[in-house]
């Protein structure tokens, strides 16, 4: 599981850059790369939110730890 979870950490960093590039600049990286809203633009955004959800499991791994 911890190499899912490094996987997921990737394209959740990836995904918080290019909102960064949005809120910043306006500049949507995913849709200039593969089109605005695009099949393959949906799939990355979709990945990318899953990614999130499994990262959670990063957030309450850590206070599992803290109670040991």
């Amino acid at each position: 599981m911890e190499t899912l979870q490094k996987i997921a950490l990737v394209f959740t960093i990836i995904g918080a850059v290019n909102w960064g590039l949005i809120g910043i600049l306006d500049f949507d990286l995913v849709a200039t790369l593969f089109g605005n809203m695009s099949l393959i633009s949906r799939i990355i955004y979709t990945i990318v939110g899953i990614c999130g959800l499994i990262n959670i499991g990063i957030f309450f791994n850590h206070f599992e730890h803290d109670r040991h």
